[in-house]
């Protein structure tokens, strides 16, 4: 009470005094008249006290509103006025930039269609100047068949087989020999029997029946009725009144059923004869050269091709064999032009697999690589199975690819074996090489460029060594119950060991019915690797390494101790059982 009545007598005394000026109090709160009635008021001090805005402040809250929303709109106009002129320069210059690259591929384009224009063009003439020169060499190939052709006619037709007297009995010796060409070969002996006895000095006669035994012993498959012909030829040779025709003709078919026979001595002593009695016969005397070289007297070979290419210089078979014969004995540079005039001469007996193999091999030593023109033009006569599987003993049909794994062979319980046994093999090898008489053997087969290759055999063509198998009987007694690999004719089992500085040069094995095994048993960390086509790979101890050596394959050893494998051949899984006990051994 005390506090409202100082209130109210507070009030009355600045009223009545005076104390405050009332005219300039409401002029200055006139400026809070927000609402415009001309007074201060609740509303006023609403707005006073910010619970109202201002008209004023909503006015120029408004028109803030409406300077930004402008300034927004000029800006994002601007900005898209930027973003355009952006977009513009960039899709120029993306433009510019596209023509210029197509400008630049097409240069690029052109320049490639011109370089490959001139590369084919190139091709093109190599390729037309190559066939002038096979058409050329066929051209004169033909026209040397055709020289000596029209010589050997124009000398004799047909060989003169008939002496006088057989002239005039001409008639019954045509009868018998029309049954032999009918294929009625057994008709045929018994009409040459007959007329033998009645004409026992008839060369003809008797030659007549050598032709139908040798006719009846092919039917029979007979060796013994092929032994009777062999006879029956010589005793036509040395009847009197022989011509000369029928002399050369009996001897060759002779010696030809000797070899074959497998009578090679006895063919050669028949073509002795033959070129003894007309030592003016080339093809005799080329004969004669094989001859010596089926029982391996390359020494007497080669003195007869020499012989052959003093007087007929482009014979094409002298050639060859002489070629090979000098790379045999590892003149190899010197094989190179006999072997390759040899085979471009295209001379009867020169397309051989053999002779390609030769001369691709002597000049891959030589470090030429038209080596592999040559393997590709013996592939393509069909010498070959591919320019990498060079291999001449062949099955067709086998699968074939230069390394396998286990599962590829399905000889996986051997590759096991071999794998969870390699110490006690290796241990084995080991006492081997250990002993004061080496059993391993130098390498023979001329495949070395430089180098130590030793070798100790425990199978060969699917026959047991016993005494070398007595050296390592654990090693070969693993072995007995898997024949895939004992059995296989066409391989071997054995060890191979090679020391550091050892260069095997690129070759293939003979055949295509086998598959070779490689087990690690002492390998040096580095150094150590074989290639087989473009595959290079290296050995890991008690790890068996798979390939397929008719494919070409090569190996260095540049370690610094040597290198210790097992070596396991075994027929390619694809071969007949059949197969397996037919083929003959390699």
């Amino acid at each position: 009470m005390v506090l409202a009545l100082l209130g109210v007598w507070s009030s009355v005394a600045v009223v009545w005094f005076d104390l405050v000026d009332y005219d300039n109090v409401i002029g200055k709160l006139s400026a809070y008249d927000a609402d415009g009635d001309g007074d201060f008021d609740v509303e006023d001090a609403k707005v006073l006290l910010g619970k109202r805005r201002h008209k004023v402040q909503l006015e120029e809250e408004k028109a803030e509103k409406q300077r930004i929303a402008k300034e927004k709109a000029e800006l994002e106009r601007m900005e898209k006025v930027r973003l355009e002129k952006e977009r513009s320069t960039k899709e120029k210059g993306e433009k510019e930039r596209l023509e210029k690259e197509g400008a630049e591929n097409e240069r690029i384009e052109m320049e490639r269609a011109t370089k490959e224009k001139e590369r084919m063009e190139k091709e093109r003439v190599a390729k037309e100047k190559s066939e002038k020169e096979m058409v050329a060499k066929e051209k004169e190939r033909v026209e040397k068949e055709q020289q000596v052709l029209f010589f050997v006619s124009a000398k004799k037709k047909k060989p003169k087989l008939l002496n006088k007297f057989e002239k005039t009995i001409k008639t019954e010796i045509d009868a018998a020999e029309k049954l032999r060409k009918k294929g009625k070969v057994e008709e045929a002996v018994r009409a040459f029997e007959t007329l033998v006895l009645q004409y026992p000095q008839s060369p003809r006669c008797r030659y007549g029946k050598a032709l139908a035994e040798d006719g009846l012993a092919e039917k029979m498959l007979s060796n013994d009725m092929l032994q009777k012909a062999i006879a029956t030829y010589k005793e036509a040779s040395e009847l009197p009144n022989a011509t000369p025709d029928l002399i050369k003709a009996t001897l060759k078919k002779r010696a030809e059923r000797q070899q074959f026979l497998g009578r090679m001595r006895g063919a050669l002593a028949t073509l002795e004869k033959l070129v003894q009695i007309f030592p003016e016969d080339v093809a005799l005397k080329n004969d004669l050269g094989v001859a010596h070289l089926l029982i391996g007297d390359n020494k007497s070979a080669k003195r007869v091709y020499e012989e052959v290419l003093a007087v007929a210089p482009s014979d094409g078979f002298a050639k060859v064999h002489y070629g090979f014969i000098l790379k045999s004995e590892n003149k190899i540079a010197e094989s190179i032009p006999f072997l390759r005039d040899g085979l471009e001469s295209g001379d009867p007996g020169t397309d051989d697999g053999r002779f390609y193999f030769h001369l691709g091999d002597a000049l891959q030593r030589m470090g030429d690589d038209s080596a592999y023109k040559w393997y590709e033009r013996g592939h393509q006569r069909g010498h070959f199975a591919s320019v990498w599987q060079r291999s001449l003993y062949n099955v067709d049909g086998l699968k074939a690819q230069p390394w396998w794994t286990p599962k590829d062979t399905g000889y996986m319980d051997l590759v096991k074996t071999l794998e969870r046994n390699w110490r006690i093999i290796r241990d084995e090898a080991l006492s081997v090489m250990d002993k004061t008489t080496s059993l391993f053997v130098p390498e023979e087969e001329n495949l070395r460029e430089k180098g130590e290759w030793g070798q100790f055999t425990l199978w060969q063509q699917g026959k047991k060594a016993g005494e070398s198998c007595r050296s390592v009987p654990k090693t070969c007694g693993l072995l007995e119950r898997y024949p895939e690999a004992t059995g296989c004719k066409r391989g071997q089992i054995k060890f191979s060991v090679m020391q550091p500085g050892t260069h095997v040069w690129p070759h293939t094995g003979p055949t295509n019915c086998r598959l070779r095994m490689h087990l690690g048993l002492v390998i040096p960390k580095t150094g150590c690797k074989i290639r087989c086509t473009n595959d290079t790979r290296a050995w890991e101890e008690g790890k068996v390494l798979i390939f397929d050596d008719s494919f070409e394959h090569e190996v260095w050893q540049d370690a610094d101790s040597y290198r210790l494998i097992f070596i396991v051949d075994v027929w390619h899984p694809e071969l007949t059982q059949y197969q397996r006990q037919t083929l003959s051994p390699i």
